[in-house]
């Protein structure tokens, strides 16, 4: 439940006039916040929070010193699920490395995982996924100070309110102990722990799956599976049945289509749509079409467990991501119908790869470890002029298939415990 569950709608400008005023009020709401309105801010916040319960002590340690984070309104506007293709989002999330991971997991906690199954009646499967989609099996949780997240953007930028309770959320954690306040680290929207809970979501939802008196959803892997299984339950998981399947679309497809519009399976197949080996629909209750690319691209019937899991996360990127997990965990091949571009995405191994045939070309991108995030796309783009590519900085097949070429040195692939992003794209 990582920064992309908040999302907005970008609002309509009409005429020069009104692009520019819009443009100046973006500008001032993405502002962080002058000395004196920083301090001004807290004052109002510890007013706040103390009226609501927090004790004056625990606001004033939790906010000792602490200061804006300028870095924090920036990745407001750049959200993985909406601003990169989904070939490449779906890429980085459900490769070989993160399949054998969670398989090996699911062995090791497998007590759990059923206990949580049978208590809640959530997938095993999906239960796990959304455990590795969302820090990679507890390996990357985010390295973010809550508090100052939350106090930069409960002072700064859109949502200001929205914002302000998750920090007094956060400050409730701390005075309950049930985690202590230097663990309460993670997303740069304030989502924390082995499955990204936002702190109001972790007040409502999370449990103490183990015994042990505390909700950590943090160190311990039995309060965070019993906690998002809670979750998915509450969102509508229908017990025993499936999220959904990829399905074939009869040539020239013009109908319907979206995941809340919801028709009998009857009327899909009366549309031409077969399971994508070929066999008829199965299921039951109404179900949606999902096109995430297009009609040229892998299409999906999905179900009411779609929904739930999309709850998690409002971004359909995301659910497929762990829908697609949880198929490939259950023995699921990948998808028959390829995505619809001629420079497919690669996955972690491959990523390393691109790093490090940089590096051996003199590009600096720090440690090869499978994340793309800046330096990584800036020495891509260095390559690309270099190469006479076009320089759009992705780090796709076609630009591995480059650095391979002769000439391109040797690469030395590493399997680095702990690689890859709990959400593409990293930092780097």
């Amino acid at each position: 439940m990582h920064a992309s569950h908040l999302t907005f709608a970008a609002t309509t400008v009409r005429s020069a006039l009104g692009a520019l005023c819009a443009a100046a009020l973006l500008l001032a709401a993405s502002a962080p916040a002058s000395a004196n309105e920083w301090s001004s801010c807290l004052k109002e916040l510890r007013t706040i929070a103390i009226g609501k319960g927090i004790g004056a002590q625990v606001f004033d340690t939790a906010l000792a010193g602490v200061e804006p984070d300028a870095d924090i309104l920036k990745a407001f506007d750049n959200q993985p699920e909406f601003t990169i293709p989904i070939w490449d989002y779906l890429s980085g999330l459900v490769d070989e490395e993160r399949v054998a991971d969670g398989r090996a997991l699911m062995e090791k906690w497998s007590a759990v995982l059923a206990q949580a199954e049978e208590k809640f009646g959530v997938d095993r499967f999906i239960i796990a996924a959304v455990w590795g989609v969302e820090s990679d099996y507890g390996r990357i949780m985010g390295k973010r100070e809550l508090v100052r997240s939350l106090a930069t953007l409960s002072c700064s930028g859109r949502r200001q309110a929205f914002f302000r309770g998750e920090l007094l959320a956060t400050l409730r954690i701390v005075q309950s102990g049930d985690i202590p306040a230097a663990s309460l680290v993670g997303s740069w929207a304030g989502a924390f722990g082995q499955t990204q809970f936002m702190p109001s979501t972790y007040q409502r939802l999370a449990i103490d799956f183990d015994g042990d008196g505390r909700r950590d959803i943090v160190e311990s892997v039995p309060d965070a599976l019993g906690s998002t299984a809670n979750y998915l339950k509450r969102a509508g998981w229908v017990t025993g049945q499936p999220w959904g399947y990829e399905v074939r679309l009869p040539a020239g497809y013009a109908g319907p289509a979206g995941r809340r519009t919801k028709q009998s399976l009857a009327q899909w197949s009366e549309l031409g749509i077969r399971q994508a080996d070929g066999s008829a629909l199965t299921g039951s209750g109404p179900a949606g079409l999902l096109l995430p690319s297009g009609v040229k691209g892998p299409a999906f019937i999905v179900f009411r467990n779609f929904d739930a899991i999309f709850a998690y996360n409002a971004a359909e990127s995301y659910a497929l991501s762990i829908a697609h997990l949880a198929d490939r965990l259950r023995g699921g091949g990948a998808f028959r119908t390829p995505w619809p571009t001629d420079d497919p995405g690669i996955g972690r191994a491959q990523r390393r790869e691109v790093q490090q045939r940089l590096l051996d070309r003199g590009f600096d991108v720090g440690v090869p470890d499978g994340i793309v995030g800046a330096r990584t796309r800036t020495a891509i783009r260095a390559f690309q002029a270099s190469a006479g590519l076009p320089q759009d900085g992705r780090a796709g097949m076609r630009v591995l298939q480059a650095l391979r070429a002769p000439g391109s040195g040797p690469a030395v692939e590493q399997r680095m415990p702990g690689s890859g992003p709990a959400v593409a794209p990293g930092q780097k």
